[in-house]
């Protein structure tokens, strides 16, 4: 009888496996007391297998261990569900394949991945004795999954079961206490009690997490006391010094290793550009021997961070042609937000064809670059198209497309993109009531900005800030509505800045407000005395009234000063694919001679004379 069920079974291993729990079935009713060697072929066949409903319903049948060489660790590692999870965890129990360590550990990763540690601590809870290697996979675990207490807590557990720790625990255990310093003293109290501070890994890990709190003289300290040192040792300490940007340390630092690697040279090119030392890091990027992604990157965000946005576009073209290294999403959406302020539609287009020819997925972050990169570029219609076409927006998308409507003077619009927003399930942050506010204000729509700035607060518990009151400061005083603008003013629970008194001093320059204007230009002359844009706006008001005595009164207060009128407008042209900035008599163009013969010729054509001689 035994002998044709295994037939029969062998048989059945090249049908469905949909037919397991027919067998099991079968297997029980005879009686099987002990579990019966599967044939080679239901093991290939089970690694052929894709679809996890199969090991669910074989898991479902499996009422006691009668499948020893298809352990639930081979199930779990190439199917791996949080419904498997679940299903799984009562099976292993009662097979006691939880007791076995290494398979436990195949069971922590996958609970790890999907976030479900409950399940392996409750497998854990079964175990008779989980060793240091489970303790150490659930610590693990609880950081990946950023729970550092559960972590902690673990590690007390392992303490109190009289499990040795390794130096893998300590090295997880450090990266849990980045959420508090008092853990992580603690845990570095630990080390040296137990003799873990010779180990390189877990100093190196240490000298993170002091510096993390911006504890550098701890974090050296550390570093000093380590008997070897590894490369990822010495840039970790130069990591340090960089994030306080403390460069000339770094820089001393890495010139003692004996020689630099990438991550190093790195690491202070970043530091030199994020302290504003271009040249400096413009310098270290040539002497890098070899350069990678990060390396490129580096240079290509430092010249952006730096409002170099031509240098950033010129190093992403000689990254990808000269380089070979091809970019990531990182570098595509600073290199597009570098087009985006340079208004540079051709280039921005070259770029986003790059994209698309190189595989690059519409995300987010490319996305919401590329929409505000042509909504700043004037192709609102380019803007919207990418915006309808992402497979999904998060919140910079919204505010991109809102604020973009805004600066085109599509007032409505972009408050009709904020219900969008909202029925969309994004729930609009401070960013977008600026960008909303400042739409209503360009169109006047008075009303409409009350409503908006009143739902700030009421709707979504969002308090306004200094942006919002010189938005609103800004729509009533273009609106004539000068004292409703000054009431406002004046119920702030902080002070005025320079820009919500300029928009008062201006909305009362249109509307001819005397009175309040000089109210706004003495809050100024505190605030900014040297800014001479206020000076002429006060200065045209007191022309318009005939008041010529104040006039020359405020032309004294400037010469005494030393304040210059103030410089004139600056205009750009975007012409083959390179951008070119303009001022009134302006000769400091490599072209102005020509340009300004050209001006020439037009006057003659047009019969217009000339008057007075350019102001060169």
């Amino acid at each position: 009888m035994k002998s044709n069920l295994l037939s029969l079974l062998e048989c059945l291993c090249h049908a469905s496996l949909a037919l397991v729990a027919f067998v099991n079935n079968l297997l029980n009713r005879v009686g099987f007391s002990k579990s019966l060697p599967l044939p080679t072929t239901f093991t290939s066949y089970m690694n052929s297998l894709t679809m996890p409903s199969h090991i669910l319903l074989l898991l479902r049948g499996c009422s006691s261990p009668r499948f020893e060489n298809i352990p639930i660790s081979q199930v779990l590692k190439q199917w791996s569900t949080p419904k498997l999870l679940e299903s799984a965890l009562s099976p292993m129990i009662k097979t006691s394949q939880n007791q076995d360590c290494y398979m436990m550990n195949q069971f922590i990763t996958a609970c790890t991945s999907f976030n479900r540690l409950d399940l392996a601590v409750s497998s854990m809870d079964h175990m008779q004795e989980p060793n240091v290697f489970v303790y150490n996979a659930l610590i693990q675990g609880f950081v990946t999954c950023s729970h550092p207490i559960r972590s902690l807590e673990l590690y007390v557990r392992m303490l109190r079961d009289s499990v040795s720790p390794s130096s893998y625990t300590y090295t997880s255990l450090v990266k849990a206490s980045t959420f508090d310093h008092v853990f992580g003293e603690c845990v570095h109290a630990h080390i040296w009690r137990l003799g873990f501070c010779l180990h390189v890994q877990i100093q190196t890990t240490l000298i993170g997490f002091y510096s993390g709190f911006g504890r550098i003289k701890e974090a050296r300290k550390v570093f000093d006391e380590m008997p070897e040192r590894d490369d990822f040792a010495w840039t970790t300490m130069v990591s340090a010094y960089r994030q306080v940007l403390d460069m000339e340390s770094a820089s001393s630092l890495a010139n003692q290793m004996q020689e630099k690697n990438v991550g190093t040279w790195n690491c202070l090119i970043d530091g030199y550009m994020r302290s504003g030392n271009v040249e400096v890091a413009e310098s270290l990027f040539d002497q890098m021997p070899v350069k990678d992604i990060i390396s490129w990157t580096s240079m290509i965000k430092g010249y952006s961070s730096n409002k170099r946005y031509r240098e950033a576009i010129s190093v992403f073209y000689k990254m990808t042609e000269e380089g070979g290294i091809v970019p990531d999403e990182v570098t595509m959406s600073t290199v597009i937000s570098s087009c985006a302020h340079l208004g540079v539609l051709d280039v921005g287009k070259e770029v986003h064809m790059y994209t698309v020819q190189n595989g690059f997925v519409l995300d987010v972050y490319i996305g919401s670059a590329l929409v505000d990169m042509y909504s700043k570029c004037g192709s609102l219609n380019r803007a919207l198209v990418v915006f309808f076409n992402l497979p999904e927006k998060n919140l910079f998308c919204w505010n991109s497309i809102i604020e973009g409507l805004a600066a085109h003077g599509y007032a409505r619009e972009a408050m009709k993109m904020l219900g969008k927003m909202e029925m969309d399930s994004v729930k609009p942050n401070s960013v977008t009531f600026v960008s909303v506010l400042t739409a209503c204000t360009h169109a006047g729509l008075v009303e409409e900005g009350r409503k908006i700035y009143r739902s700030m607060s009421d709707e979504y518990s969002i308090l306004p800030n200094i942006e919002h009151y010189g938005c609103m400061v800004a729509l009533f005083s273009k609106a004539g509505l000068i004292q409703e603008a000054l009431g406002l003013i004046e119920s702030m629970e902080f002070e005025a800045n320079a820009v919500i008194w300029g928009a008062l001093l201006d909305g009362c320059r249109l509307h001819k407000n005397l009175e309040i204007a000089e109210i706004a230009f003495n809050k100024l002359m505190v605030l900014e005395p040297r800014n001479s844009g206020y000076y002429s706006l006060l200065i045209s008001m007191y022309a318009g009234e005939n008041r010529w005595r104040d006039v020359a009164e405020v032309r004294g207060r400037m010469r005494e000063l030393g304040i210059e009128k103030i410089c004139p407008g600056a205009s750009w042209i975007e012409l083959d694919k390179r951008v070119h900035l303009f001022a009134a008599a302006d000769r400091s163009h490599s072209a102005s001679d020509e340009v300004y013969l050209l001006l020439d010729a037009i006057y003659d054509q047009m019969g217009l004379a000339q008057e007075t001689e350019y102001a060169y």
